[in-house]
């Protein structure tokens, strides 16, 4: 596992990715410290280390994977058993509020050099 708070490579999630059979990168993004985990087999793992780590607040961490082949919207997919939170307003797997999705782009093009 990795946190990143500087930028990573496309090369180095390309060689994480052959972790998962070399299609995905799960990670975890903490939108208000705008950090990223990743490289781990679960996304609960990710979420354990930000909030052990980074002292992280699970209110603010969201799933993702990053598929480092893809390029556009297929390169964020936002899917993860860890979004489910209905308390705070979020009832799938998946990330449903476009600013939360926003931010999460925004993050995610910030720390990741293409």
């Amino acid at each position: 596992m990795k946190i990143v708070k500087d930028q990573i490579t496309i090369t180095e999630l390309k060689e994480m990715a052959k972790n998962m059979h070399e299609k995905l990168v799960k990670a975890m993004v903490d939108i208000e410290k705008e950090v990223i985990a990743v490289d781990a087999p679960m996304h609960a793992d990710l979420m354990e280390y930000l909030i052990q780590e980074e002292n992280s607040e699970p209110q603010y961490l969201w799933g993702i994977n990053i598929h480092p082949t893809k390029e556009g919207d297929d390169f964020i997919e936002f899917d993860s058993m860890m979004n489910y939170r209905p308390g705070l307003g979020n009832n799938s797997k998946g990330v449903e509020s476009e600013e939360r999705r926003d931010k999460i782009r925004a993050i995610i093009k910030k720390l990741i050099l293409r």
